[in-house]
């Protein structure tokens, strides 16, 4: 059975991408071959297509770290023929043939069965980017985070993560404060319910400084780097930042100062490792109470406009939702 998937090569160090025809048996081994009907686009696929040894090492290769589909054949019980799931994280688009294909084939315990709230086009408008800030917000509400805390600050809200953390945040109703990089994009950051726009300079005024003023009731970071100290430095007695991304470099230029005097708490965000019964019960969450309405969010893509769409989001130049389309 053959199928249409993106390809990434390496030859003498030069990368390379195309769509190619392959067959289900160089598929490697798992419990599940799935149909897959949507993926979506993150910035970490983004690595694995420009050959980020961090992602992805060996070439060729099928980025993707997520896909929704339908189960075409199950070698456990746990699931049957027909079945909609979700597989985000684990191998899957690193090291693992990935979502950018009409097939995959994977361990069952990557899969989640479809939630009651979502199918597989709008948990892909989610993907890797909206699991991951819900993940951030479950976070920060287990450790207190309340809408009387103050306003929570989320930085890179354009991206992927952020644009969907600023909606769901405002859903929930919490007062959202978001940075971005693009000043063009304030209106489309309001419609998504942020009551204050900054800029990143605005975020990153008075990095030289130990402490700053109190402000944030609870940040969500994609960026990293000094943005990321500075809003610690900006939390409210008590409050807790949740950081997922590292965009704006993997250093941390930070103090001890802000934990001491302001009991503040950094999180740490996974979505790849994070187990399985965990994942389910965020994605329960999201077809649930959570469920927000994104498809203002979603930039349709299909095999053909996906390798443009990686140089975008590499550049930084994507707003919201990638999501592709496989059928």
């Amino acid at each position: 059975m053959s199928f249409k998937a993106f390809r990434v090569e390496k030859e003498e160090g030069v990368f390379s991408r195309s769509i190619v025809d392959r067959e289900v048996e160089d598929l490697p081994a798992g419990e599940l071959l799935i149909d897959v009907q949507f993926s979506s686009l993150n910035y970490k696929d983004g690595m694995s297509a420009t050959g980020n040894p961090g992602v992805t090492r060996k070439f060729p290769h099928t980025p993707g770290i997520d896909a929704a589909g339908i189960v075409l054949e199950s070698e456990t019980p746990d699931f049957t023929v027909g079945d909609e799931v979700i597989v985000i994280g684990f191998d899957l688009g690193m090291s693992t043939a990935g979502g950018f294909a009409q097939r995959i084939r994977v361990p069952s315990g990557w899969a989640v069965k479809m939630p009651q709230g979502l199918d597989t086009h709008t948990s892909m408008i989610l993907g890797t980017a909206g699991f991951t800030a819900a993940a951030c917000i479950d976070k920060l509400i287990s450790t207190g985070m309340t809408s009387q805390s103050g306003p929570v600050l989320v930085t890179g809200a354009t991206g992927g993560v952020g644009s969907v953390a600023v909606k769901l945040l405002s859903h929930l109703g919490f007062e959202v404060a978001a940075v971005t990089g693009k000043p063009d994009k304030a209106d489309f950051l309001k419609e998504l319910g942020a009551s204050e726009i900054l800029s990143r300079e605005d975020a990153n005024q008075g990095t030289s400084k130990l402490m700053l003023a109190e402000r944030w009731g609870g940040v969500v970071d994609t960026v990293g780097g000094e943005m990321l100290f500075n809003a610690v430095k900006s939390l409210r007695y008590g409050c807790s930042l949740a950081a997922c991304g590292l965009v704006g470099g993997v250093e941390f230029p930070a103090t001890v100062i802000p934990f001491l005097l302001r009991n503040v708490n950094l999180l740490g965000i996974d979505s790849v490792q994070l187990p399985i019964e965990q994942k389910q019960r965020i994605w329960q969450k999201l077809g649930g109470e959570w469920r927000v309405d994104l498809s203002n969010l979603e930039e349709s893509l299909t095999l053909d406009t996906l390798s443009q769409a990686i140089d975008r989001i590499m550049a930084g130049a994507m707003v919201g939702r990638g999501v592709l389309h496989l059928r």
